[in-house]
């Protein structure tokens, strides 16, 4: 899987340096040849992270420029190796994405920082398209713990983004929800809650205020409310957030059953994961409260059983919606039952309401 590298043998100026930590390097992978690691436990770490998936791509993005005695030739080179960077760093920040919201925080690392480096090397050092990436690592790190080295690239998301006046709003949410996480995880959660009505607002703004994304900031700011005790205002957020999830799956299994059409391009893994936990944490929240509102544990279990059956998982579509009907007994609503029952015989074989346990 490697060779073992001299670093003296180098040729004078040239240092091969660690993928992951910048130092000097003592080992090649043996399959591209040109991606270099300082030891063992870095070449392991990347490769589970993300080498795996680009080895090969990495070959002629990093190799020698060949020789072109013609501009021709030379615009065509450089025009093919862009087009791969990008590609690079559309396939290593989506393979960030997935591994953040699976709680893979560590391997999330590799992805990220390839995904940095090839957006510097694209778009140069301080532009508003390396923002993203700088996110990806304040994440991970917030998620591993390492709240200074959070901070530290959410400092750089944020100087780069305050100095690039056109910057989209969809960045400007994103930078705002990790500047959330961040403060939630410091215990400042007055700032917390500054961070994600800001969220809110530029997600409202690029994607409209009943969209998943924006309720996203809904549902963080709801968990906020809650570690400050005050319930009801969190039961408010979390019910909108519910609401608005139901329908979006609701609309996405509508279109699955009447068109038969493909759902990957508009519900992707990262959305689904995000979905599960939201909608989990929320029943979560029920079931530790006094009161049980059952008409809200009807709606999150229907959206749990819809959110399975889009994902291909026809087991727990049929247990969540099951559960669904349970709850829906004690608070008829005709719409809602006709919907789960609907659900339930799509997602078989005979599973019968009334046959629920």
């Amino acid at each position: 899987m490697s060779t073992t590298l001299n670093p003296l043998a180098n040729p004078r100026g040239a240092k091969k340096l660690c993928e992951l930590c910048q130092k000097p390097a003592y080992l090649q992978c043996n399959n591209c040849r040109v991606t270099f690691y300082c030891d063992t436990e870095h070449q392991q770490a990347d490769w589970v992270g993300i080498h795996d998936k680009v080895c090969q791509l990495l070959i002629p993005i990093r190799s020698a420029v060949p020789f072109h005695s013609l501009q021709s030739d030379r615009d065509l080179h450089q025009s093919q190796t862009r087009h791969r960077q990008e590609q690079l760093i559309e396939i290593s920040r989506s393979v960030a994405q997935n591994k953040l919201f699976e709680g893979k925080f560590q391997e999330s690392l590799p992805a990220s920082l390839l995904s940095l480096r090839c957006a510097m090397d694209v778009y140069g050092p301080s532009a508003a398209s390396l923002v993203p990436a700088y996110l990806l690592l304040a994440e991970a790190n917030v998620g591993l713990g390492s709240l200074a080295q959070a901070e530290k690239y959410l400092s750089q998301a944020e100087w780069t983004v305050t100095k690039t006046p056109d910057c989209s709003q969809a960045v400007r949410h994103q930078l705002h929800r990790n500047l959330g996480r961040l403060y939630t995880s410091t215990g400042n959660l007055k700032g917390a809650l500054l961070s994600f009505a800001n969220d809110v607002y530029y997600a409202s703004d690029e994607y409209g205020l009943d969209n998943i994304v924006t309720k996203g900031g809904y549902f963080l700011m709801a968990n906020v409310f809650m570690k400050q005790e005050k319930k009801d205002i969190a039961h408010s957020m979390y019910a909108e957030v519910a609401k608005t999830w139901h329908s979006h799956l609701t609309r996405l299994v509508e279109a699955h059953t009447q068109s038969s059409i493909s759902l990957e391009p508009c519900f992707d893994e990262a959305q689904r994961t995000e979905a599960d936990q939201m909608l989990k944490t929320m029943l979560e929240v029920q079931a530790q409260n006094n009161k049980q509102d059952v008409a809200q544990i009807a709606l999150v279990t229907h959206s749990l059983a819809m959110l399975w059956f889009l994902g291909g998982s026809r087991n727990k579509a049929v247990e969540f919606g099951r559960k669904a009907w349970q709850a829906v007994q004690l608070v008829p609503d005709p719409s809602l039952t006709e919907s789960i029952q609907r659900l339930l015989l799509l997602a078989g074989p005979d599973p019968h309401p009334t046959q629920a346990s």
